[in-house]
């Protein structure tokens, strides 16, 4: 290791799952990242399989060789020189998005937007930065780290949260950001499209607003996790999905639509579901193409098509509780979505699950062993 204060005994080289290639990751042996100033090493022992992670490997999207994971939570390793305010041995979970908070965008709080925000800095070491979540150990930048006193992009996570709960924190944070956008009222129905992990955490962060909250997908098995959130009203995706939201509100239809499912085809079942003057949220249609929509709904029936796009430190604490909180008092426990653990020796088998989600299979993630 270079440049460090202090650390544990660290290895010379890790496990990580390897993007060499479209659909192509496999579990090599790669150095461990060195750290710099103001830089920390974690190592990982949790992290989910995101939808985004999925697209990136699928699709091409990005040059390879890369590591990729951002939903995680580990331990600190090594501290690099001026680091203030951590220690190795602290827990913690680290956002790999943090902004500026200077430039145009983050003064119009559209942090997502932002060009630093753009930037990864948390790294397994691979190629470039891409999460690194899915290995052993990730270096955290600077400007993640932060300088000890003001919040930044690494999180201490208490004793009694364990590092499952916490790897929740960024996506929790996500969905957090769009259920804040709707400004959900308790008299509002709310219909969220898709009851994969997701959609479940938006489903169960509507509801605190006191919403009746609809929920609809085709499997069974999904609407029985979603009960353990207090989700109550399942709807059953091979049906009239658009019948039922008007029969359970007088004929008008639900206030607000979550699609938390990136299927262009239910851009118009969510608004087909919508009363005159609701809004539509896409959350999960992070790749561009084409919609068929008609926009007199949007013009004479004044209904709303909105989206909302990663994290935002306008509410990280806000979000942190959430999940600390959570899970302290078993309202939301987001280890109850973990269907599927992985070490990463196995790390392409959860990849392929992931990517091909059966009734019973909900958040995979990968473990560090030992």
């Amino acid at each position: 290791m270079s440049g460090k204060e202090m650390s544990e005994t660290v290895p010379k080289t890790m496990q990580a799952a390897v993007y060499r290639a479209v659909d192509e990751v496999r579990t090599e042996t790669i150095a461990v990242p060195e750290i710099g100033p103001g830089e920390v090493l974690v190592r990982i022992d949790t992290c989910g399989i995101c939808g985004t992670d999925l697209k990136k490997i699928h699709t091409g999207s990005h040059s390879a060789p890369r590591v990729f994971g951002h939903e995680m939570a580990g331990t600190i390793a090594a501290i690099g020189e001026g680091v203030s305010g951590f220690a190795v041995g602290d827990r913690v979970m680290a956002f790999h998005h943090i902004p500026c908070g200077a430039c145009f965008y983050c003064r119009k709080k559209t942090f997502a937007q932002c060009e630093t925000y753009k930037k990864v800095g948390t790294t397994a070491g691979l190629g470039l930065a891409a999460g690194g979540g899915f290995a052993e150990y990730i270096r955290v930048m600077d400007w993640i780290v932060g300088d000890g006193i003001t919040p930044a992009g690494l999180i201490r996570v208490p004793d009694d949260i364990p590092f499952e709960q916490a790897a929740f924190i960024e996506p929790v944070n996500t969905c957090f950001k769009a259920v804040k956008l709707l400004e959900l009222e308790p008299d509002d129905t709310v219909l969220v499209i898709g009851q994969g992990s997701i959609g479940i955490i938006l489903a169960a962060l509507a509801k605190q607003s006191g919403a009746t909250v609809l929920t609809s997908d085709m499997y069974a098995e999904r609407h029985a996790v979603a009960t353990k959130f207090g989700l109550e009203h399942p709807l059953d995706a091979r049906g009239d999905v658009v019948a039922a939201c008007k029969a359970a509100t007088d004929g008008r239809g639900a206030d607000v639509a979550l699609v938390a499912v990136g299927a262009d085809a239910l851009i118009a079942t969510a608004m087909a579901a919508i009363r005159p003057g609701g809004r539509v949220m896409l959350f999960a249609s992070t790749q561009h193409g084409t919609a068929p929509f008609d926009p007199a709904a949007v013009c004479m029936d004044e209904k709303t098509l909105m989206g909302s796009y990663s994290a935002s430190v306008a509410i990280q604490q806000e979000g942190i509780d959430l999940v600390f909180e959570g899970y302290r008092s078993g309202k939301l426990d987001f280890t109850q979505l973990i269907s599927h653990r992985f070490s990463l020796t196995d790390a392409a088998a959860g990849i392929e699950l992931a990517s091909h989600p059966v009734a019973d299979s909900m958040k995979i993630v990968l473990k560090r062993s030992g």
